[in-house]
């Protein structure tokens, strides 16, 4: 995480911040570790639900570290909301999130080899991952010493104060969806296992929990997965499944722009009529994450599936549209436009970028006769001052003549 400037930390006059937040973000994020840590009886055992939430690592592969997180002394139903993106969109804050986060206590379990999944299996820990509902779990502590830093990714669910532990113990029996109780014990492949969890409307977060946590695949290939990676793998995967299904489809025949924002971030979509291709375009505000000032990246991804580079974001943003295209069968060339404005101040995972695109589809759109026009429809909508033909990916895709328009010549 970049650097943020001291003075973001003082008041100045009145009550307000000199970064124009209502409250300070880091005093806030240290004032809860301080509440979550006061809970604590005995760093010895800590009881709590996990709703669940459990992240693999990816350093020292292949013997990686698991992260446990529970809320001391939550139990129940109540726990669920410290991890629940699906239902957080729209309603929490980005300072309520970073509540949630900080006050949970991230117990990590070191030196695990991702070729033998059926430890974490014959614990109950993998199956916790997949559960219906928050699972009573005790964790007992290696050195008894609480570190009250936080952890930030722009891939990964932020964590907070982390605890080294000898053992994870899980109190009551974990509830486990019947497609995944079933897939557990087939023998077939991942991609296949993603896909049907898919169509039997598991949710795209269980999937993910369920392939990083080795439940997944033909049994004697199965392994643990680092979630970061299975994230993007199952983002991938369903994408290029329903990309593939659609190809030979009809192209829409308006060009729309959707819109939507959540959390600082502010999306346009834009769909026209063309054979696949794809242009992901993300604006960095100063003083957003990362960026001191204004940043402009972009990526293309052609119909053969070849992109630039891989991205988390994008592949997050490109499941939600090609899912939407899927939906009313037809195929698209698809820009996404993403801008990251300053109230953005802490990263809380791609999963925003899914939810938040998925969603623009519920909104209203804007049609235009020409491509042009929609893209400067956006870019006068924009924040930021720049010129989105100036945009490589952007200027390629307005002067490249289709293989139609010589045909009329």
């Amino acid at each position: 995480m970049r650097k943020i400037p001291a003075e973001l930390c003082v008041k100045c006059k009145g009550y307000k911040y000199l970064c124009g937040l209502p409250s300070c973000p880091i005093l806030d994020r240290f004032r809860n570790i301080a509440i979550t840590v006061s809970k604590i009886k005995s760093s010895d055992k800590i009881q709590g639900a996990t709703p669940p939430s459990i992240v693999v690592g990816e350093r020292n592969y292949p013997k990686v570290s698991l992260v446990y997180n529970v809320p001391p002394s939550v139990i129940g139903e109540e726990a669920r909301d410290y991890e629940n993106p699906e239902s957080w969109w729209g309603k929490k804050s980005l300072s309520d999130i970073l509540s949630l986060r900080t006050s949970m206590i991230s117990s990590l379990l070191s030196g695990i080899n991702v070729n033998n999944p059926e430890i974490l299996y014959e614990k109950e820990v993998s199956i916790t991952a997949v559960a219906e509902k928050p699972v009573l779990s005790e964790v007992y502590s290696e050195n008894k010493e609480i570190i009250p830093k936080l952890k930030f990714d722009g891939i990964l669910l932020p964590r907070g104060p982390s605890l080294k532990v000898k053992d994870i113990k899980i109190d009551e029996n974990p509830k486990v969806p019947k497609p995944i109780e079933k897939l557990i014990t087939d023998d077939v492949k991942a991609q296949q296992a993603i896909l049907e969890l898919y169509n039997n409307k598991q949710s795209v977060y269980t999937i993910i929990n369920a392939l990083s946590l080795g439940l997944l695949g033909k049994r004697k290939n199965r392994k643990i997965v680092p979630t970061r990676w299975a994230i993007t793998a199952v983002d991938t995967t369903l994408g290029n499944f329903m990309l593939n299904e659609i190809k030979g489809l009809d192209t829409i025949s308006e060009i729309l722009v959707y819109y939507n924002a959540y959390l600082g971030n502010y999306f346009h979509i834009v769909l026209f009529p063309s054979k696949y291709r794809s242009i992901w375009i993300e604006i960095w505000h100063p003083l957003s994450l990362w960026a001191n000032e204004l940043v402009v990246s972009d990526l293309s991804e052609d119909y053969w599936e070849e992109y630039d580079f891989l991205d988390g974001g994008y592949m997050a943003a490109r499941m939600s549209v090609i899912e939407k295209l899927y939906e009313i069968r037809r195929q698209a060339g698809i820009i996404i436009i993403r801008e990251i404005t300053s109230e953005y101040f802490a990263p809380v995972g791609n999963w925003h970028i899914r939810e938040t695109v998925k969603r623009a589809f519920n909104n209203s759109s804007v049609k235009f006769n020409k491509l042009e026009d929609a893209i400067k429809y956006v870019n006068s909508r924009l924040r930021a001052k720049i010129n989105l033909f100036e945009i490589k990916s952007i200027k390629s895709l307005i002067t490249q003549r289709t293989i139609d328009e010589f045909l009329k010549k």
